[in-house]
């Protein structure tokens, strides 16, 4: 606890956030780097698809990381992050749509439709991305207090099912090769493993009885 205190007073947090924030962005920014010097490859929109769906999934993987690292880290700056990479993760989710929308689709909603009702990974994909804006339309303190804490709370545990729909989304899409899919599969289940530890020493039964002793 003192070590932590010590990070704490050390810690030169807007420094932290602007390399968090410039990390965050290189992809991005590499991607147009590319774009710009026509390096994109053979199929251009499906390397943008591809890597604008991979940070998406990665940053919001890291998001739900955030919690369980301070839990067992002790560092409550990390909370400070999480905002930040969430909505990190929601803008490659929408580059990763728009590329679909508009390079791979030209807007043809009736194709655009038929996918989605006739390709599972797409429909999961796409019901991903709709859970995941009211969570990004609501992350500002402003809209924290509007909706209250409470309710807030309960918003945005959509963002677990989100981080499921994403992992299968793309398990479903590269089909043969499953080792990152997996990858993301197994930090995902450990984050939830975590979480449900800290809950269930929070709300056991050895809790509950000590708080009737009490």
């Amino acid at each position: 606890m003192a070590s932590a205190n010590r990070l704490r007073k050390t810690l030169p947090l807007a420094e932290v956030k602007g390399l968090v924030w410039m990390l965050a962005g290189l992809p991005s920014a590499h991607l147009l780097w590319a774009a710009i010097n026509n390096t994109l490859g053979a199929n251009p929109i499906e390397k943008l698809t591809h890597v604008t769906g991979y940070w998406a999934l990665t940053l919001l993987i890291m998001t739900l990381a955030i919690t369980p690292l301070r839990k067992l880290s002790g560092w409550p700056w990390l909370m400070q992050l999480r905002r930040m990479l969430g909505l990190w993760a929601f803008f490659y989710a929408c580059l990763h749509v728009l590329t679909y929308l508009i390079l791979d689709q030209f807007f043809d909603w009736a194709a655009i439709y038929k996918d989605i009702v006739k390709r599972p990974y797409i429909t999961v994909g796409f019901l991903a991305f709709l859970l995941l804006i009211p969570l990004a339309v609501t992350s500002s303190s402003a809209m924290i207090k509007r909706i209250g804490g409470k309710r807030w709370r309960h918003l945005h545990r959509l963002v677990y099912v989100v981080a499921v729909a994403g992992v299968v989304h793309y398990s479903w899409l590269v089909k043969k090769d499953l080792s990152k899919p997996l990858i993301f599969a197994t930090v995902l289940a450990l984050l939830f493993a975590v979480r449900l530890f800290y809950w269930l020493r929070q709300n056991g039964p050895a809790n509950k009885q000590r708080g009737q002793i009490s």
